[in-house]
């Protein structure tokens, strides 16, 4: 009898790992199922190019998975009963459940609205696809001088802001930061942050916490009022609510317990990958929401199921950050080097080699789902790549 895998979600984590596991493993030995709500790959890390009124390149998972052995299951995923191992689901054809043997839960992370009042019902979020297409509506809607103001200063924001403004130079953009602009990069990626925000005209509100949206306008925690056509919010993800029902091991934010083979550590038949699992990383530190943290759980998760099906050697190698890859439009960019545990270094990559690098990162990242053949980073395969990718990113400059 086959063993049976079903992979839930398939953002780059899910897809990636149930291509891994299909690689790893004979068809004669397991059926791999993976179910997602839609029939093709959404690029998530170019949400902001979409909204800002960019078409992305189609990518569908029966071109994807072709000849993978991988079964597409379109549907969306309503409930998980980990004691009975099956999986409730919806679809055209009305309610069903599926039975498994693994699990692997990647249904990954949505907005987080953080209880601030009225960002439900006025904010426009660019985590998922729809939210992409609703924000891009708007801004086609939009007449010149109107402000458009993005709140939350982390990549996502940063991103946000500067496509926004690239793309649509008549609008007035503004970022409201909690922090200051950038305060966790270098001085010279601090310093490269402003240069670009100045050149494309966007209003800084640094130190301005916001508490309260409302149709035309943002309030702060000081009193301010800022004036808003459309208010971008990009303050962080939450995680999809589905584990927190079940019987999983889940921190206060709803992230399952994994150890350090992606593995619940309440129940083993499952394991979690991406944002919706709790990792620890370098310096016993969490890792955070990203792909680049996503893609090695991914790929640790489906060795590790691969090895204790087929009694091979369990993954070890330790997930670590390189470096954070910023896009500032489509002529901009910043690279800025970190440590291990995703502290700013000295170094950084900036202007039109560091957007052909991130150009590079993000069609990688696409590549790495149709293809989850390689092993996991190490540091000297990770540099010898950085390499590659910067001599690349010269050459497209030449």
């Amino acid at each position: 009898m086959q063993h049976r895998i079903v992979v839930l979600g398939a953002g780059y984590t899910g897809a990636i790992a149930a291509g891994r596991l299909a690689r790893r493993l004979r068809r004669e030995d397991v059926a791999i199922t993976l179910v997602n709500a839609e029939p093709d790959f959404v690029e998530r890390v170019r949400m902001h190019q979409l909204a800002a009124g960019q078409d992305l390149k189609p990518r569908p998972f029966s071109e994807m998975f072709a000849g993978t052995g991988v079964e597409l299951r379109l549907a969306k995923v309503t409930g998980v009963d980990v004691d009975r191992k099956t999986i409730a689901v919806i679809d055209a054809n009305g309610a069903e459940e599926l039975a498994y043997d693994t699990l692997v839960y990647a249904l990954g992370s949505g907005w987080n609205a953080q209880g601030v009042p009225g960002t439900a019902e006025h904010a426009y979020e660019i985590a998922s696809r729809p939210g992409a297409l609703r924000l891009r509506e708007r801004l086609a809607r939009l007449g010149a001088g109107q402000t458009v103001v993005v709140v939350g200063g982390g990549l996502t924001g940063l991103e946000a802001a500067t496509e926004i403004a690239e793309a649509c130079p008549d609008l007035d953009v503004a970022l409201a930061a909690r922090g200051g602009l950038g305060d966790w990069l270098s001085p010279k990626g601090r310093e490269h942050l402003r240069k670009v925000f100045g050149k494309l005209g966007i209003t800084v509100h640094e130190h301005a916490a916001v508490v309260g949206v409302e149709a035309d306008r943002v309030a702060t925690a000081d009193g301010k009022a800022i004036p808003a056509a459309v208010t971008v919010w990009t303050t962080g993800f939450a995680v999809h609510p589905i584990a927190e029902a079940t019987a999983l091991e889940v921190t206060g934010t709803g992230q399952i317990v994994v150890d350090g083979t992606m593995r619940s550590v309440s129940y083993p038949d499952v394991y979690a990958v991406g944002d919706a699992a709790m990792v620890m990383g370098p310096g016993d530190k969490p890792l955070r929401m990203s792909c680049a943290s996503g893609g090695p759980t991914a790929w640790q998760a489906a060795d590790a199921i691969a090895a204790r099906l087929t009694g091979g050697k369990l993954p070890n190698t330790p997930i670590r950050y390189f470096n954070q890859c910023i896009s500032l439009g489509r002529k901009e960019g910043l690279i800025q080097y970190v440590t291990a545990d995703d502290r700013a270094v000295r170094a950084v990559l900036t202007g039109r080699r560091a957007a052909v690098y991130k150009e590079l990162i993000c069609k990688g990242a696409a590549w790495g789902v149709a293809n989850p053949t390689l092993g996991l980073p190490t540091r000297r395969r990770r540099v010898t790549w950085e390499r590659a990718a910067a001599g690349s990113a010269l050459k497209a400059l030449a």
